[in-house]
Formats: C-alpha cells, sequence, structure tokens
C-alpha cells in the first residue's frame, strides 16, 4: 500500500485544523444539493430576487458560486450584477485551466478528499456548464446592444466546451491508472453494477441551445456561411424543431446552395418564402430549472487481513426521476405560441454525470482503501478501542457525495417563430405582458425564462435578416 494512505490521517486533521482551498464545515458532513436548497426552491418557484439575497459565497467554490449567482441575478433582473457575476466565474476557470502543475494546495485537496469526501476537490465545471457560462455572458453583451461582444462569447462557448471534454477524458485516464495501482478494479465495477443510473449512455452532448442562438448571432451579422453551419448543427440536435429547418432553408437560399436546398425540401418540403414586408418575432423560452443532484449510498462490506468484517458506506450523487413541470403557453397577441423544444438541459446533465461517474467511483474505492488501511493502522493505539469508534463516526460522517452542479440553470429550452404585424405587439404570460415593436420586414427577438409563475425577458432588434 502506497505511504500516503498510512500518513492521510495525519495530513486530514491538520487539514481541519489549517484549512484547505474548500475545506468549511458544510463540505466536510454535508454535500451541496443539501446546504443550497432553500435558495434552489426560491428559485424553482419564481422567488429569484429573494434568492438572490440569500445565496452564500464559498459553498461551490469560485466557479460554480458565481455561476450560481450569475445566473440568478439574471433572473432577477439585475443585469450589471450578473454580468460582474459571469465574468468573476469566467477568470476563475481561466485560472484553473491555467495550472499546469498541480500546486501544493491542490496536493493537500486530493490527499484530504482521500479519507474525507470528494467536495474538497477544486469543482470543474462540466462543458455543458462552461458553454452555458459563456452562452449567458453573451446574453449579456447582447441585451447591451453589443453583438461584436455577443458573437466573442459564443466562439469561446463552442471552444471551451471541446477543451473541457478532452480535458475530463485525461482525468478519467489518470483515474483509472491509480485505481489499477492499488488493485481496486474488481470493487469498481461492483459499485458501478449497482449504481442507479449508469448503462445508458444518453444522446445528450450538442446544445441546440447554444448552436442556433450563434447562427443567429452570425446572421444578423451577415456572416452567413457562419451561420449555416451552426444552424446546421442545431439541426442535426433539434431534427423536428420548425424555427431551425426554415432558418437552414433561408440561409441556404441566401447562399445559394443548390444541391443542399434539393436536400432539405425533400426532407422537410418546400420553403415559404416570407415577403419582403413580412416581420417575425423569434422567441427563445427557457422553462424551469434542473433537478439538483441526490445522495445515493451503498453499503460495502469487507474483511480485513485478520478477517474482522466492516461495513463501509459509499456514497454517490444521482438524479431521481422525478416529473418535469409543465409550463402553460406563452401568449402573443393574446395567441398561444406552441412550444418547440431545441434542448434539454436535464438531459445533458443527466449525460454528462454518467460520462464522469467511473472517476468518482474509483476515488470512492481508493478512499475506502485508504480507509481501512487508517482503521487497521490504529489498532497500535493504546485506546484501540475509543479510535476506532472516532474513525467509524467520521467515516460515516464525512462520506458525502460530490452533488456540485450548475443547478439554476433552465430544464428546457423552446424556440419558435411567428409572422406578426408591422407595429406594436406584445406577448403575454400569467398576467405578465411585454410590449415590443417591429418595423416592416424586420425581426424582433424575445428571450424570456420561466420559474413557476415569473418571468424574466426582454427583447431586441434584429432587423432585416
Amino acid at each position: 500500500m502506497n505511504s500516503i494512505l498510512k500518513k492521510s490521517t495525519i495530513v486530514t486533521f491538520a487539514l481541519l485544523l489549517s484549512g484547505c482551498a474548500n475545506m468549511s464545515v458544510g463540505n466536510l458532513f454535508s454535500h451541496y444539493s443539501a446546504q443550497t436548497n432553500d435558495v434552489y426552491q426560491l428559485v424553482k418557484s419564481g422567488e429569484a430576487k429573494q434568492a438572490y439575497t440569500l445565496e452564500e459565497q464559498e459553498v461551490g467554490g469560485p466557479i460554480l458560486d458565481n455561476m450560481e449567482l450569475g445566473r440568478i441575478a439574471l433572473l432577477s433582473e439585475q443585469y450589471a450584477e450578473s454580468k460582474t457575476d459571469f465574468e468573476v466565474a469566467e477568470q476563475a476557470v481561466r485560472v484553473q485551466s491555467d495550472q499546469a502543475t498541480i500546486s501544493v494546495s491542490d496536493s493537500a485537496n486530493q490527499v484530504g478528499s482521500l479519507v474525507t469526501n470528494d467536495n474538497l476537490i477544486d469543482y470543474k465545471p462540466a462543458d455543458y456548464e462552461l458553454g452555458y457560462l459563456h452562452l449567458y455572458l453573451s446574453l449579456n453583451y447582447l441585451k447591451n446592444n453589443d453583438l461584436e461582444g455577443a458573437l466573442v462569447e459564443v466562439r469561446k462557448a463552442n471552444y471551451i466546451q471541446e477543451q473541457a471534454k478532452r480535458d475530463r477524458e485525461k482525468d478519467l485516464q489518470k483515474a483509472e491508472k491509480e485505481a489499477r495501482k492499488e488493485g481496486v478494479k474488481t470493487n469498481v465495477g461492483a459499485i458501478l453494477a449497482n449504481y442507479p443510473d449508469v448503462g445508458n449512455q444518453l444522446a445528450a452532448v450538442q446544445n441546440g441551445y447554444l448552436f442556433y442562438y450563434s447562427g443567429l448571432l452570425y446572421e444578423t451579422n451577415r456572416s452567413l456561411n457562419d451561420a449555416y453551419i451552426d444552424y446546421k448543427r442545431a439541426l442535426a440536435v433539434a431534427p423536428n424543431n420548425k424555427t431551425v429547418i426554415e432558418s437552414v432553408q433561408r440561409v441556404a437560399r441566401k447562399l445559394g446552395m443548390r444541391n443542399d436546398i434539393k436536400m432539405l425540401e425533400k426532407q422537410y418540403g418546400a420553403y415559404q418564402v416570407p415577403k419582403r414586408s413580412d416581420s417575425r418575432v423569434i422567441i427563445i423560452d427557457e422553462q424551469g430549472i434542473l433537478p439538483p443532484l441526490s445522495d445515493w449510498r451503498l453499503g460495502l462490506p469487507m474483511w480485513d487481513s485478520q478477517g474482522n468484517f466492516v461495513q463501509y458506506n459509499l456514497a454517490l450523487p444521482y438524479y431521481k426521476n422525478t416529473k418535469r413541470q409543465v409550463f402553460p403557453p406563452l401568449k402573443v397577441n393574446g395567441k398561444s405560441l406552441a412550444s418547440d423544444q431545441v434542448a434539454d438541459v436535464t438531459l445533458m446533465a443527466k449525460n454528462d454525470l454518467n460520462e464522469r461517474i467511473p472517476a468518482m467511483v474509483i476515488r470512492q474505492a481508493l478512499r475506502v482503501v485508504a480507509k481501512d488501511e487508517l482503521r487497521k493502522t490504529s489498532r497500535n493505539s493504546k485506546e484501540e478501542e475509543l479510535v476506532n469508534a472516532v474513525f467509524t463516526i467520521f467515516n460515516t460522517l464525512t462520506e458525502q457525495p460530490d452533488t456540485r452542479s450548475w443547478q439554476t440553470l433552465p430544464a428546457q429550452i423552446s424556440v419558435t417563430s411567428m409572422s406578426i404585424e408591422p407595429g406594436k405587439n406584445q406577448i403575454q404570460y400569467q398576467g405578465n405582458e411585454l410590449d415590443f415593436t417591429v418595423k416592416e420586414g424586420h425581426t424582433v427577438i424575445v428571450w424570456s425564462s420561466r420559474q413557476g409563475n415569473a418571468v424574466t425577458w426582454w427583447h431586441k432588434q434584429l432587423g432585416e435578416i
């Protein structure tokens, strides 16, 4: 057994006394979803302004805390604060990615997590979370009428998601190497066989929301080749979305892509070319928020070298099967608007967890080996029974699942467009109203996000597209 395991009890208690990057009583004896439940429930019910005043810092770390703050500020119409919070999160991500070598504090986090829980490891945002971080920064720029700034952020989003995917694959390879060295392969297989969400890889790795939104920005900027590429990527994710289909056909005609036009018409029918005088509204509609990660536990029986039976508890995060909240339709000038989904963030979150679970399980298995080594080492103490009892209680209390995730992201997103009369128009939801005007032959985008009976929304003119 590696000597670091035998000495880790001393390191752990030193960490408890001196503190480390993510050390707190909450992270040691509880987990993220439990600690943030009050704020989560407020956001879910549409009380974002109250949630923003209660959101605590230093629960999920500088990246996650500020992504949550930025999102809640956005929903409570505090746009300047939202942009600042997202920028702080982006800077924290940049600092994390720039760390080419493991620092002393990172080593302490790894050792501390080996005998406590994964919450002591610095939080690395999921691929799709990084995409949404830059998507929301882009939306902040768009609201401030800065199209170029908005475009910069969507370019970042696409690049960073790909980089994050490669980094995650490296992390898994590193964890597997460590597992082989410690001989815990059999344990990992047994745990994975019982874990509730592993086994079905979901086709949820592409963000149709980001692709459609970036395509729309490119088209507004008259960058038609870039717009066409991203619209087609959105179509691959949401092949039945009418607005996405029309966008692909529209730009294909502008680019004069005859072969593509024929294939698109064969699959979707002839494109109805709008009149130059026709006006249009495009509505991006975010609905609900993600379900929080829950606590799944598994009792793992072990026998030590002396034949003594020991019971260890493993704790892993998982998503419960819950009914999705159904929202009444938005109305435009009193007419109900059909919801046409372009992205399912819940599906993306579950898929990301399934991809990360193997590395989590390997760390859990290594932790079991470490804890058993600590328990056997403690037999050298004169107060053997007392020390063993303390270790048993400490291990049970500190074995907490890593439920950290950006849980205030929307559960799903729809994109729908419709023809409207030039002049004054109105969109309605549960007694809330948003007035907007549109010129003849122009297009307006309405961004909305709904939680409970509350809605946050604004509109922008996109001109002639």
